[in-house]
């Protein structure tokens, strides 16, 4: 693949090393992958906005039990290194294909992808779907996401400008709360893993990481609308119908009310979507909320994977 030194920053994104995982050129970029267990399809988890590959670390340990199983990060987030602006969706599903190559992990793959990521797991699946084994699709993003969300929600987002509001860095009090939460998510993780990976997601490089994606959130939904079907895969969603932890520390000015009916219209944009595919499939996961998914319900994830795996 061709070289673009003028769009990479060659400097590691922090001086601790990650906790885990080894890093591996792509396109010029040095991609951290951590991989563990045996045997296929291999498991590929693709995070969500703000998310890294050893957020799923929970779920992942149980997968290697089962198969081979990957985390990694994409290029402007994590432990990788960064570019001048988030790449376009086809240019992550190539990222991630050569990555997967060239750390030698065969296909097929089941795409477990969270939010943003879910976006990235579908598009490989239409550009590659003969490497493809079975999707699951957490509280995944989507181009008619705003069709289903009721009209006071959509005008009151509708208004926010990110391109145009991105703060120069979170508020320490918000800082606190982030951390409180993420400890108790990862409450009986090692501290090799938690601690590190705490600290660098509060850190302002990660924090503005999430931050950088928003005012392009747009362009991302317009490429799906071009990319064509899903095509005939095993697809599993899951459907969080509870308020998140962390929409209800963040967020400004949206009503328990409207939050409760943003669930509901997730709940049936991602029941329409399962019955899109021919094997499709949508679960409604209680006690837990979009970001916090794979740390409240960890079993729930485990067992659409092992599903899929099934068959």
């Amino acid at each position: 693949m061709s070289e673009q030194p003028s769009k990479v920053r060659p400097e590691a994104t922090s001086d601790a090393p990650p906790p885990l995982g080894r890093f591996y050129e792509v396109d010029g970029r040095r991609l951290l992958l951590h991989r563990a267990g045996s045997g296929g399809p291999a498991v590929v988890f693709l995070p969500g906005g703000g998310g890294v590959g050893l957020d799923y670390w929970n779920v992942h340990e149980r997968v290697t039990e089962l198969t081979t199983s990957v985390v990694y990060d994409r290029t402007g987030t994590g432990w990788s290194d960064r570019a001048e602006e988030p790449p376009r969706c086809a240019e992550v599903t190539d990222e991630l294909r050569q990555l997967l190559r060239t750390a030698g992990v065969p296909g097929p793959y089941v795409l477990v992808g969270h939010s943003l990521g879910g976006l990235y797991a579908r598009l490989y699946a239409v550009r590659h779907h003969g490497e493809v084994a079975g999707l699951v699709l957490m509280e995944t993003d989507h181009e008619n996401y705003s069709s289903y969300m009721p009209r006071e929600l959509r005008e009151l987002r509708g208004a926010w400008d990110p391109a145009q509001e991105l703060p120069d860095q979170m508020p320490e009090e918000s800082v606190r709360l982030y951390r409180h939460l993420l400890g108790q998510m990862m409450a009986h993780w090692p501290e090799e893993i938690r601690e590190p990976l705490i600290d660098r997601h509060v850190s302002p490089e990660w924090i503005m990481d999430g931050y950088k994606v928003l005012p392009h959130r747009d362009r991302f939904l317009d490429e799906m609308r071009h990319a064509g079907p899903l095509p005939d895969v095993p697809l599993i969603l899951l459907t969080a119908m509870d308020i998140d932890d962390f929409k209800k520390a963040v967020l400004i000015g949206e009503s328990q009310e409207q939050l409760r009916q943003e669930i509901d219209g997730k709940r049936r944009l991602y029941t329409d979507l399962a019955a899109s595919a021919p094997r499709g499939e949508n679960r409604l996961i209680e006690g837990a909320g979009h970001a916090s998914i794979h740390w409240r319900r960890p079993d729930a994830v485990l067992q659409a994977i092992t599903d899929l795996l099934g068959r």
